[in-house]
């Protein structure tokens, strides 16, 4: 088993939340892009957010994320794992986040992909003065609750996006 890295974060100065994840899985490290397993529904629930029609291309997502004032990243910089679950995750050294948001400093909330992502964080970073923090529900398919349900929970992101 070999160790695997994460993706850089996507964010810019006009960055005002943060959605974390845990560690790509094997699809989307295959590709190179976040959320890249088609029964995730980090994208459908993202764009059915802001009530817009799912782009395909990848780029055009990055790009409509970045116009809604949303940073992604994962909590974990690389790790051992085989597959693509969570509970298999072994060995995980954190991202510099607390860095990136010195960086970008209009990021005051973080939202974290589910349980694994929230957990790590608390974990190997801490949570500190000064940032919101608040779990969402898993959009990974092994997460077998309604889209609905998801969908429901994801929208207290937009009360953060309007500030």
């Amino acid at each position: 088993m070999q160790r695997i890295y994460s993706f850089p974060p996507i964010a810019d100065q006009n960055s005002r939340i943060l959605i974390l994840g845990s560690m790509p899985g094997v699809e989307s490290l295959r590709k190179q892009q976040y959320y890249a397993h088609p029964q995730n529904q980090f994208w459908k629930i993202i764009y059915d957010l802001f009530a817009t029609p799912l782009e395909q291309d990848y780029e055009k997502k990055v790009d409509f994320l970045r116009s809604k004032g949303i940073a992604l990243w994962d909590v974990i910089e690389n790790c051992y794992r085989e597959g693509s679950s969570d509970a298999k995750i072994k060995e995980e050294k954190p991202n510099a986040i607390p860095k990136l948001l010195e960086q970008y400093p209009r990021i005051k909330c973080l939202f974290f992909n589910g349980t694994k992502a929230y957990d790590s964080y608390r974990k190997m970073i801490g949570f500190t003065e000064g940032w919101l923090y608040e779990k969402l529900e898993s959009t990974s398919p092994a997460n077998t609750k309604s889209y609905e349900f998801k969908l429901k929970n994801w929208r207290k992101i937009l009360k953060y996006l309007s500030v």
